[in-house]
């Protein structure tokens, strides 16, 4: 009969302080907010993130340049038109940066690896969409805070009245990155190959902003109905929040119409919180679904 040893390979216990929740979630937050700007990872995957935001960059530049040489205060960019200017931009950076969060772990099969050890779903859901938001809200928030300083070493008059739309179109930065995070991810997360979600994702931004346009043209033009024009702005992403912005933070209108009084902004800032809310229970299906695997 044969006797079993055991043989010392020099494994040793670990002795320090265990981690939280909260190491957890804060790590895969700053892992996935390095990923969105390539950081971390060959150069390559830099070029996009850093010069779709060098790009959002220009106008704020030119038109503090404007302000500054003209010394015409009405050439400053509003804050919170900035985002809705420049919507294609946000929404190329959108499409080639969410594949890279919500579908990489998908279509490598590592999702098992991250939930083999005690990492919740829900935390690795949350980590992906703050991660999303917040590389957003940064590209979105720095040009206008340009905007800001440039019109304050411009002197534009009245620089309380600056200060307090400045604040707004932060709230109004806010509420752009999640929604458009979410409904990014959400759009990657099911299109595993990375260009089949880029293509994705620039689909659904483009069919949301055309059928809205072209309903919006139809009930002004054909029906004379101004208010359906209003609502139909519900259901194009930037319309969206520039609907919560104009009703409810006293943003003047950018989009081509909204739907009149607070109440439109009520409606218009529920459909925001559905769609995020909506947006993490389906990533949570979706990566649990895939931690099964």
């Amino acid at each position: 009969m044969s006797t079993s040893t055991i043989h010392d390979i020099g494994y040793r216990h670990y002795e320090g302080r265990r981690q939280g929740r909260a190491y957890v979630l804060r790590s895969l937050f700053v892992h996935n907010l390095r990923a969105a700007y390539g950081l971390g990872r060959p150069a390559r995957a830099k070029v996009m993130p850093f010069l779709v935001a060098a790009i959002m960059l220009v106008p704020a530049a030119g038109s503090v340049a404007a302000v500054g040489i003209a010394k015409q205060p009405d050439a400053l960019i509003r804050y919170s038109s900035y985002a809705n200017l420049l919507q294609v931009i946000v929404a190329i950076f959108l499409a080639a940066q969410a594949p890279v969060l919500a579908s990489r772990e998908i279509r490598f099969h590592v999702v098992p690896l991250y939930f083999s050890r005690p990492v919740d779903h829900l935390d690795f859901v949350l980590a992906k969409l703050g991660a999303m938001a917040s590389a957003l809200f940064a590209l979105l928030a720095v040009p206008i805070t340009v905007l800001y300083v440039g019109g304050l070493v411009s002197k534009v008059p009245d620089s309380g009245k600056q200060l307090l739309h400045y604040l707004g179109a932060l709230v109004g930065c806010v509420i752009y990155a999640l929604v458009l995070s979410a409904i990014g991810l959400v759009v990657a997360a099911f299109t595993p190959r990375r260009g089949l979600g880029v293509a994705a994702v620039i689909a659904v931004y483009m069919l949301s902003t055309t059928v809205v346009a072209i309903v919006q043209g139809i009930a002004e033009n054909q029906a004379n109905n101004f208010t359906l024009s209003g609502w139909a702005g519900l259901f194009s992403p930037f319309n969206l929040v520039d609907i919560v912005q104009v009703r409810l933070l006293g943003a003047e209108l950018s989009s081509p119409a909204a739907p009149s009084g607070v109440v439109g902004g009520i409606v218009a800032l529920a459909f925001c919180a559905v769609i995020v809310l909506g947006a993490t229970a389906v990533l949570y299906r979706r990566f649990r679904k895939a931690g099964l695997s």
